[in-house]
């Protein structure tokens, strides 16, 4: 069988394509996390720096013309509570520095805008700076009073690096979750796909009816087009069968004709070597004869597969109305049809097919066998099932490519000489592959060949 060529798995293409999104988006949430982190890392900072300033600020009095700042306990510890940060502050009236390091940087500010914050370098560290400014009258006059609260930022560090790797957690609990349901959803894709596959795979060489399981609105067009096929396909085989069926009708008829007319001829005839041309003439007329009738007998088996009956057929009976059938031929061939063993059997089938099936067993056993011998047949019903043998003491099966045998128009290498056209066998293991069972052949030790039909048991 010709295998398709393979472009790739849709499976994996999907797979693909979820784990990049999935990824994507997990490094998306790993920064958006860690910078709403940042974020409010920062604005926690902040809000404490301006707190702490302000605390400051409230505390400024004017005293004698001078301006004079009490630092609270409170606006400085609670910025070292949190972390070990160095804090440094300054504060200013005007450009005047009162207390504090005159070197921190100073934020812009302005009267619209008193709170600002801004980072920086100093003494060597990095710091948060936040200041806030107020209007305040003094003796000297009236100015802005100004307080600047800085504080390092190692334990923003620290809990940035803790916030990072929580991210960065998040991020790949998100990825393997996704990567999880990426799996399943690309299952739950695929799985019409599989189902349409295994419907057809489980389906006989001859069944060809339409698909007709539900499949999604994207799998409808392949779907109609491999109904359309199997409908056209269905046509072609049937017509096929049906040419052969009518040649072999038409061409049988003549040669029975022929023949008859070449045996007469053949009794007027006194030179020996005419003789033996007529008899050549005859045989190829019998073979002739013979192969039509078995490609009728091969395209009726075709056609009742198609729409295999189900009725019980009683096997033992069927045996003794073909045996007492075929009896006549058989004593011309000088051979002794005999019913070994017959136990009570039956089985659910096509009583036609199953009586062709055996007829063209017996009927090689009887073309294969040589004078004063017998034919044997036994019906054995056991625990595994029902096997119908037909033995015969003639030339076997070949010793090799004994396997082929059953193909259409296959005959072994050990049959010159004898009519046949390679269909009986091929006959008989159609029938029992429709049954559910299979064509066995075999050779007897003492000489001669088997051919079994077993039925398991149902």
């Amino acid at each position: 069988m010709t295998q398709p060529v393979l472009s790739g798995s849709i499976q994996r293409r999907l797979l693909i394509l979820l784990f990049c999104a999935s990824a994507l988006l997990a490094v998306l949430l790993y920064f958006v996390v860690q910078s709403v982190a940042r974020q409010v890392a920062q604005q926690s900072q902040d809000n404490i720096l301006a707190a702490s300033a302000l605390s400051v600020i409230d505390s400024a009095r004017s005293v004698d013309g001078e301006v004079i700042v009490d630092l609270p306990y409170s606006a400085l510890s609670m910025l070292d509570s949190v972390t070990d940060e160095r804090v440094f502050y300054v504060v200013r009236f005007g450009e005047d520095v009162l207390t504090g390091y005159a070197e921190l940087p100073r934020p812009p500010l302005s009267k619209a805008r008193q709170t600002a914050y801004m980072s920086a370098d100093f003494l060597g560290e990095e710091v948060r700076i936040a200041s806030v400014s107020r209007s305040f009258s003094a003796d000297l006059g009236r100015d802005r009073l100004e307080v600047s609260v800085a504080q390092t930022l190692s334990g923003q560090r620290q809990t940035l690096a803790r916030s990072s790797r929580l991210a960065l957690g998040v991020g790949a609990g998100f990825f393997a979750l996704a990567a999880v349901l990426a799996w399943l959803t690309a299952r739950a894709t695929i799985r019409p796909l599989d189902r349409l596959a295994a419907s057809v795979s489980r389906r006989g060489p001859t069944d060809l009816r339409p698909v007709t399981a539900a499949v999604p609105q994207e799998m409808a067009p392949l779907v109609t087009s491999l109904n359309g096929f199997m409908s056209r396909l269905e046509a072609s085989l049937n017509r096929s069968e049906d040419f052969i069926a009518e040649a072999a009708h038409r061409v049988r008829t003549p040669l029975a004709v022929v023949r008859t007319k070449a045996e007469i001829i053949q009794r007027h005839i006194r030179k020996p070597e005419n003789k033996a041309a007529m008899r050549e003439m005859i045989g190829a007329i019998d073979e002739s004869s013979r192969t039509a009738g078995q490609l009728l007998d091969h395209a009726m088996v075709s056609f009742r597969l198609d729409s295999l009956a189900q009725e019980k057929v009683d096997l033992a009976s069927l045996v003794n109305d073909m045996v007492e059938r075929l009896r006549p031929v058989a004593e011309i061939a000088e051979i002794d049809l005999v019913i070994v063993r017959s136990d009570p059997a039956s089985i659910q089938g096509d009583g036609i097919l199953l009586q062709n099936a055996l007829r063209n067993l017996l009927d090689n056993a009887i073309k294969y066998s040589p004078a004063d011998t017998r034919v044997e047949i036994r019906l054995t019903k056991g625990d595994t099932g029902i096997s119908l043998q037909v033995c015969d003491e003639g030339r076997g099966f070949p010793k090799t490519g004994d396997a082929d045998l059953a193909e259409r128009f296959t005959r072994g290498d050990n049959v010159h000489g004898i009519v046949g056209s390679g269909l009986g066998l091929t006959i008989a293991r159609d029938v029992a592959t429709a049954h559910g069972g299979r064509l066995i052949l075999e050779n007897n030790a003492g000489g001669g060949a088997c051919a079994s039909l077993f039925f398991p048991s149902s």
